[in-house]
């Protein structure tokens, strides 16, 4: 099925100068807009798919004004951002479902090209590496001349009434979107491995919670993985499974509670959830090679 991204909006203010300019491309549609504004205009917006926002041109008075604000519940962020002056060059990077005011002073005429993303789509051709920490993060009117330089290109296709090859302007509009989102390179992962932000939860959650036990179900559940799966592709990346990672980061934590020279052996054991201190000295051995009291004699 092709992508249909959906838009709602509350606008007031705008009219359109001709028509907008409309490609579409694997996974991105890309929309051009010359656009009329009255002094004061604005709305609000709500989109059903991501989407980049781009201030290509603005013209009005030279104290003109453009800002956005995101809604949650009803009323406005407390981060609001505007700029005045020529000619508020700048990108605004909005998640799906999250609710947009803009306002616009002073300005006469605004060039803009809207991105609309197809994050699963997107995702499949990158290697399913989007991290949703970066998909869901607001970025509002934001500088990056680097991702601008894209932009003006892919705006000058959509413009064109002869344009390039369909693989020009989806090499452009690809190429900016693994810009936005911070995508690695494939290099950095292994085959079969955990993609980077999915190791990054699970690592961080085991060291959280290490000292207590920590089901499977768990860490697969932060990562949109099977069970299997997860296991699987986490012994890829690290070289372990992931209770035997609990391990090393519960004797580790272990090792830092015994140089601090404050606790026994036993009191050690205890805290860091062993059921006493034979079977501390056990999995320390395992995993270190030596016993606590040597390893503490050793430093």
């Amino acid at each position: 099925m092709t992508f249909q991204p959906r838009m709602n909006n509350r606008i007031s203010g705008f009219d359109v100068i001709g028509t907008w300019n409309r490609r579409v491309y694997n996974g991105v549609v890309a929309d051009l807009w010359d656009v009329q504004c009255a002094r004061l205009a604005g709305g609000v917006y709500v989109a059903d798919a991501p989407r980049l926002f781009v201030v290509l041109e603005t013209l009005g008075d030279p104290a003109r004004r453009l800002s956005m604000a995101s809604i949650s519940t009803g009323t406005s962020s407390a981060r609001e951002h505007g700029l005045p002056g020529s000619p508020c060059r700048r990108l605004s990077y909005i998640p799906a479902g999250m609710e947009l005011r803009a306002e616009l002073q002073g300005i006469s005429a605004i060039r803009h090209l809207d991105l609309h993303f197809d994050a699963a789509a997107l995702g499949q051709r990158v290697g399913g590496e989007l991290d949703p920490l970066v998909l869901e993060q607001p970025r509002l009117m934001f500088a990056d001349p680097r991702l601008i330089a894209v932009a003006d290109l892919l705006a000058a296709e959509c413009a064109d009434p002869d344009p390039l090859h369909d693989l020009y302007g989806d090499g452009l509009a690809l190429g900016l979107f693994i810009a936005l989102m911070r995508v690695p390179p494939p290099s950095r992962r292994l085959r079969g491995a955990l993609a980077p932000w999915q190791l990054r939860r699970a690592t961080e959650f085991i060291e959280a919670h290490c000292l207590r036990g920590i089901r499977l179900e768990e860490l697969a559940g932060l990562t949109g993985l099977s069970q299997s799966h997860f296991s699987h592709a986490f012994k890829a990346s690290t070289g372990m499974p992931p209770h035997q990672w609990q391990m090393k980061t519960r004797i580790e934590h272990a090792k830092s509670l015994l140089a601090a020279g404050k606790a026994s052996l036993s009191e050690v054991a205890a805290v860091t959830g062993f059921a006493d201190q034979a079977h501390f000295t056990r999995a320390f051995r395992k995993m270190s090679g030596t016993t606590p009291g040597r390893w503490l004699r050793s430093r």
